[in-house]
């Protein structure tokens, strides 16, 4: 087992949505980006509800979401873990969420990318501390999430309305 960590999360005063997963794999540590995996479809989700393609940049892609008042982070802080699937995740840290609420009070909405992210958030952190923030599960991005694309864009489309509502 290797010991694993997180990456800081990209979040500015403009965030109202927080976009967690769980832990980056393998391909995003080496790259030191989020959602580096050419297969996991985080990206191209993202970019599909805007009706637009990804960029190829990562620094464009950071840009990006922040310019849309999406902010990204990972739920557990380090881990062990072999590999990059979430069942492989033993003795997890959760990251500082309530440093993180006050530090940027304009986030309304929080959104799970897939189960282990939902789980961990929900086992160790709980939800009755922010009764203001919106909280959802979405379908895991992660290539191993073997729901059909379309089913996914479909889901995630809510982000839109999230934006759109104000919460």
């Amino acid at each position: 087992m290797m010991q694993v960590s997180s990456f800081e999360p990209i979040v500015d005063e403009r965030s109202r949505i927080l976009i967690l997963g769980s832990m980056p794999g393998v391909e995003s540590l080496r790259l030191q980006e989020y959602y580096a995996n050419p297969r996991n479809q985080f990206w191209k989700l993202i970019y599909a509800l805007f009706e637009l393609e990804p960029s190829e940049g990562y620094a464009e892609r950071v840009s990006f979401v922040k310019s849309k008042g999406i902010a990204l982070w990972d739920v557990i802080e380090n881990c062990l873990r072999e590999g990059s699937l979430d069942s492989a995740i033993k003795e997890e840290k959760v990251n500082n969420f309530r440093g993180l609420f006050m530090a940027y009070p304009s986030i309304e909405t929080v959104l799970f990318n897939g189960g282990k992210a939902y789980e961990t958030y929900k086992k160790w952190v709980g939800f009755e501390a922010l009764p203001n923030i919106t909280f959802l599960k979405l379908t895991s991005s992660s290539p191993a999430n073997t729901k059909k694309y379309e089913e996914k864009l479909r889901e995630w489309g809510s982000i839109k309305d999230f934006l759109k509502s104000g919460n």
